[in-house]
């Protein structure tokens, strides 16, 4: 029996969505759904060939299924996804732990110790909704932000020891958070197949990182969601520099002026509304005035004014590339953790003698 190869076999299958007769279906038949089960019960060994279709047929390297498992994530629970099939919720899951186990390996490789600390470690409750802003304003200091707007959510999180992954994904699914169990180190995964537009990535990222560090153990779905949306709109705009730009109270308020602060901070146009409307800037009425406006002018799901910004984070590959150009590993190495063929690692690996 070879736990090793049922258990990655398994994996991978779910990794691409498929069922044990849609496997069979994507590789002519050549074996049986049954012959196929039997693999992943570990009762049965392929013979080459066979891996070699496996592997055209679920898009890994040979090397995937002796590669041993040690990537578990602690519970998930995916929130207001109760349209989301079981298939497409472990489909998420595979995906994060294949990614995650070629991470943690090559942090390990370079000796890299990952010491991640809650900046709100300590918080038991939160009082009431606008303590949301004083946690934004400790996580930012202790991040040391300072006044300038964020460039970059992605590396941000990643430079603080917070595993970012993106998937394409179901879309009912925005993101969600957990810990690789037996580590402290946190995960942040978010749908790149939704989130299209970069406003809308940065705030699902804070967002998630609020059900991260936030005291949210017991709350009401609703409520835990309110306080990770403010405290997503106040890491983003906090609440001195959004009054410095607009005043602490405005009767009118333009969406050219709105405009203008998303292309700076790099948050929707519609979140600085809310958040105008939460600090008190305009009125709940004002606030449906211009969300009135918004949908009149079809603004609701494609807002003007593009953030220049780039949400990327290349820490991965970067880690991967340090370790090839110091021979730490070989070539086929790099391309079995980035899962490529070699002939197309070795293509774009640019290293001079």
């Amino acid at each position: 029996m070879n736990k090793t190869f049922a258990d990655r076999l398994r994996s991978a299958r779910m990794m691409n969505g498929l069922s044990l007769q849609a496997l069979a279906d994507k590789i002519g038949n050549r074996i049986s759904r049954q012959a196929l089960h039997k693999y992943e019960k570990g009762e049965a060994q392929p013979d080459s060939e066979m891996i070699g279709l496996l592997c055209d047929a679920l898009d890994v390297r040979p090397d995937f299924f002796s590669r041993e498992i040690t990537i578990e994530l602690d519970p998930v629970e995916f929130r207001k996804m109760s349209k989301l099939t079981v298939k497409e919720k472990n489909r998420i899951l595979e995906i994060c732990k294949d990614v995650l186990s070629r991470y943690i390996e090559i942090e390990e490789i370079l000796g890299i110790k990952n010491r991640f600390v809650n900046p709100l470690k300590g918080i038991k409750e939160i009082g009431s909704v606008e303590e949301i802003e004083d946690f934004s304003e400790k996580v930012r200091k202790n991040w040391h932000l300072g006044e300038e707007p964020i460039a970059n959510v992605l590396e941000l999180l990643e430079n603080n020891n917070i595993k970012v992954l993106e998937v394409d994904a179901d879309d009912q699914f925005d993101g969600l958070f957990s810990f690789i169990s037996g580590r402290n180190i946190p995960v942040i995964v978010l749908n790149s197949a939704k989130l299209k537009s970069v406003d809308r990535k940065r705030f699902t990222a804070f967002h998630e990182l609020g059900h991260l560090l936030l005291p949210l153990t017991g709350l009401h779905e609703n409520l835990a969601e309110k306080y990770c949306h403010r405290f997503a709109g106040a890491m983003l705009l906090p609440k001195r520099l959004l009054s410095k730009e607009l005043g602490k109270k405005r009767s009118k308020i333009s969406l050219q002026e709105l405009g203008l602060l998303k292309q700076k901070y790099g948050i929707s146009i519609q979140a600085i509304i809310y958040r105008c409307k939460d600090l008190g800037i305009i009125s709940a009425n004002y606030m449906a005035n211009l969300f009135f406006l918004i949908r009149q002018l079809n603004w609701k799901v494609q807002e003007p004014y593009e953030f220049a910004g780039k949400e990327t984070s290349s820490r991965f590959d970067q880690l991967l590339f340090r370790a090839l150009s110091e021979e730490i590993i070989s070539m086929s190495k790099a391309a079995s953790l980035k899962n490529q063929k070699l002939a197309e690692f070795r293509t774009k690996s640019l290293i001079p003698e």
